[in-house]
């Protein structure tokens, strides 16, 4: 059997309907996977599974950070499908110093990653050990290795799922299930084009210029494309990935400054 292949294998995919989320389970279902989407807007995760290859795809429309609705309407109903791959993304939190940071502004974005994907991962464990197959992915951010300077709630949600991960890890290993994290760098997403903005903003410059100084940043000399993440993630999910674990993966051109 192809040891990229995932015939036979069922992924919840998390921010399906547009950018990383988009282009993953898109190429998920390509390598063979079935995919349960998950995300806010219901019209483009219809659009999203009616254009998947394959069979049985569905779609759940939820904002991750309403954890109480989660497990309510969504995780009752993933708790009946037989899951083998979990890929944790949602969108990230606003920018700012951390200094002047409410703490109410930690509330939304801790529900809509750490605590939403412990509860996925809970729901999901039992299909998991029965499978003796279980790859849990998390999509979150370089600053876990090294802290972006503007994005301080960004950086202390991601250590802590950094951590969360790393933990589980651990734990989950003996029952045949993997744990691991991609660090997007500067991935052309919405996410990044409304960085772009606030950053153009605040500079008094503009988009395209603001995007022509962060490449200078990068090795590579260019912004990361959807499907470059998409790759990355469809491998971790792979039988071919079976003895990697707990690990952080920068896909970032080289930006990172740290091993």
């Amino acid at each position: 059997m192809n040891s990229w292949s995932l015939q036979g294998k069922t992924a919840v995919v998390c921010g399906a309907s547009g950018g990383i989320g988009e282009a993953s389970a898109k190429l998920l279902a390509e390598r063979g996977a079935r995919i349960l989407a998950l995300a806010r807007t219901e019209e483009k995760l219809k659009a999203l599974v009616s254009s998947l290859p394959g069979e049985g795809h569905k779609s759940f429309a939820i904002d991750l950070a309403n954890t109480d609705k989660l497990q309510t309407d969504i995780l009752p109903l993933l708790q009946k499908e037989s899951v083998q791959i979990l890929i944790n993304n949602t969108g990230g939190p606003k920018g700012g110093p951390l200094h002047e940071t409410s703490i109410t502004e930690f509330e939304i974005p801790l529900r809509a990653h750490l605590i939403a994907s412990h509860l996925l991962v809970q729901t999901l464990l039992p299909s998991m050990k029965a499978s003796q197959y279980g790859r849990v992915i998390n999509v979150i951010s370089t600053s876990v290795k090294n802290p972006i300077p503007g994005l301080g709630v960004s950086n202390t949600i991601r250590g802590a799922m950094a951590n969360w991960s790393k933990t589980l890890a651990g734990e989950l290993a003996p029952f045949g299930v993997t744990v691991n994290n991609v660090l997007p760098g500067y991935i052309r997403t919405d996410r990044l084009r409304s960085l772009m903005g606030s950053s153009a903003t605040s500079t008094r410059t503009s988009v395209e210029e603001v995007e022509e100084s962060w490449k200078k940043t990068i090795p590579a000399g260019r912004i990361g494309e959807p499907q470059e993440m998409a790759e990355a993630i469809a491998f971790l999910a792979s039988p071919a990935a079976s003895y990697i674990n707990g690990i952080n993966l920068p896909v970032d051109g080289g930006r990172t400054p740290s091993l």
